[in-house]
């Protein structure tokens, strides 16, 4: 029976466009940079990827379903709360996090200096030192090579608890 398994996977994708007076999020990590992410919440696009990935590999749909972009309760929440409540859900079906991927699509700005922060934010929260955090651009194709925003995705494994 391959639900007998007590592994699962996950993935999970966002993307969220530049805004002028905003701080820019990422994985937890406020990056410098001349503009941040429009969203209702903090806008941090790679815990949004990560929270979708965890959710999906679990099957408890995803962040929109327990976390809707019309709740003012919500507004400007750190989504390091978020992700946090979503390992509370995943926990109470018995799952655990066994490792995490992120990719970060950005043009600007360079990612590099924040990498380890990003990692180290991450393993805190997952409570797992499997944590892979890495950026990447798209050659100045698409709307993050022009700038205009940011992707992020994310690939998680989690298991069951026995």
């Amino acid at each position: 029976d391959p639900m007998a398994l007590p592994f699962r996977i996950g993935f999970g994708t966002d993307v969220h466009k530049f805004e002028k007076g905003r701080d820019l999020w990422l994985c937890g990590i406020k990056i410098p940079h001349t503009e941040g992410l429009q969203g209702h919440s903090d806008a941090d696009v790679a815990l949004h990827a990560l929270c979708d990935a965890l959710l999906g590999a679990a099957s408890l749909r995803d962040i929109g379903c327990y976390f809707p972009d019309n709740d003012n309760s919500f507004k400007n929440i750190d989504s390091k709360i978020l992700l946090r409540r979503v390992l509370e859900l995943i926990g109470e079906r018995g799952f655990r996090v066994s490792n995490v991927d992120v990719t970060i699509c950005a043009q600007a700005p360079k990612l590099a200096p924040f990498i380890e922060d990003m990692r180290n934010c991450l393993s805190e929260i997952l409570q797992t030192d499997e944590v892979s955090v890495k950026a990447t651009t798209t050659e100045h194709l698409g709307f993050t090579g022009r700038k205009e925003g940011i992707a992020a995705f994310a690939n998680v494994l989690i298991y069951k608890e026995n």
